[in-house]
Parts: structure tokens; sequence; C-alpha cells
């Protein structure tokens, strides 16, 4: 079960699956905030240096499990958390996080770990006070993803559940997946469900709008005067 906190800042996260847009709405609301004067700070997943370097090393020789995988991720989040996102929270800022431990949730389940394992080893980090969940047909995020990219990576793929020979259509399966995943915590974790379908600034304007609703009404203000 995941913690609820006095802090005075807060968490807003966005998830949603490769090629859903989440991660140019954060950056947009980043933006955004910085400019109303609102005290931001972005974290990413996968971003503490250490441990990405063993994950990069272990994919390229093929050597993680569905459980070292899980593990190796929660080593990354657990290191940013307890260095960044909480001191943060308890210092009054709004911090921004493209993706959170529901990717876990969505991820290793359908990789096959236990789901109440990966809830019971994220367990220490408190709920967002705002979740985005960008909803897009998987048919959408499959062609924004290989327009430009010539070759998929094996984990990308998901190569490693033997979903296909074909990396493409393995991907494609893969992501089906996390989908499903994704629309089963919908209710379950209180996701603010985008459309990611629509224009970019339609998208925006919604996540503002709820991020208005929650700010403090000083904070809100500053916000809607720039």
């Amino acid at each position: 079960m995941m913690k609820s906190t006095k802090a005075e800042g807060k968490l807003i996260i966005v998830e949603g699956v490769d090629g859903s847009g989440k991660s140019t709405q954060i950056r947009l609301l980043e933006k955004w905030l910085r400019y109303a004067g609102v005290p931001v700070f972005f974290t990413e997943w996968n971003s503490s240096e250490q441990v990405k370097e063993i994950i990069s090393k272990g994919k390229k020789r093929n050597l993680l499990t569905p459980t070292t995988f899980s593990l190796l991720h929660a080593t990354d989040f657990a290191a940013r958390y307890e260095r960044n996102i909480l001191p943060l929270l308890r210092a009054g800022y709004v911090v921004l996080a493209d993706r959170y431990i529901y990717t876990a949730f969505a991820r290793d389940v359908v990789r096959g770990c236990s789901p109440e394992w990966v809830r019971h080893v994220y367990g220490f980090a408190v709920k967002p006070d705002l979740a985005f969940y960008f909803r897009v047909p998987v048919e959408i995020s499959f062609d924004r993803i290989v327009k430009n990219r010539p070759k998929l990576k094996y984990y990308e793929a998901g190569m490693d559940l033997n979903l296909s020979n074909d990396p493409y259509e393995s991907y494609r399966i893969f992501q089906g997946r996390i989908v499903e995943q994704y629309e089963s915590m919908v209710e379950k974790e209180g996701f603010t469900v985008i459309d990611g379908t629509v224009d970019i600034e339609e998208q925006q304007k919604h996540v503002r709008q709820k991020v208005m609703e929650m700010l403090p009404r000083q904070r809100n203000q500053r916000a809607v005067a720039k």
C-alpha cells in the first residue's frame, strides 16, 4: 500500500505507453509552472546514473530476468525518491515525474512478476497528488515510435518474452499488454485520463485545468495571471 504524505509540496506524475505524448505534456507543464514562479523539480524514470549504467550493461548482454529487471528499476527509483522526490516535496516544491511506480506495476507484471510482489517493492512511495494517464490506441503509439526509428532495442521490443520473432510485432503485442495493465489501474488508482490523440494544445489545456484545481489558491492565481 502506498503511503500518504503531509508534505507541503505536490507530486504530479504522468503515465502511458511509449508514444502516448506524456513526456511532451509534462515538459510543457514544467515550463508553464516555472514561468508562473512555482518552484518545480522534474524527474524521470531510469535516470539515476549509477543504476542506469548497470541496467544498460545488463541489457547489452541480455542478462536481465524479469525479477532482476524489476529490482534494478526499483533501486533506481528508490535512489531518486530518497535524494530528490521526498526531500523536495517536504520543501514545498511541485515535483513532476515522467513515469512513476505505475510504470513498474504495468511493465513488470507483463514480464511475469507477481502484482502483489511488485507493489510491495514500491510500498515506500507516496501516492501522487495528481496522476495523469495518457490514453492512446496501440496502433497510434506504435506508429509514433517506429516512424523515425530504424531499429527497436531487444528489451524495448519485449523480445525477452518470446512474443514474436519479429521485433516490431513483438513490440506491438508487448505495448498492447502494457495498455491493458494501465487500463486496469485507471479507476483503482484514480488516474486522470487525457486523450492522447487530440491536439497537443488541447491536451495541455486539460492538464493545466486539473493542476490549477489542485494548487493552493496563491499559486493558482499566479499561474492564471501568467
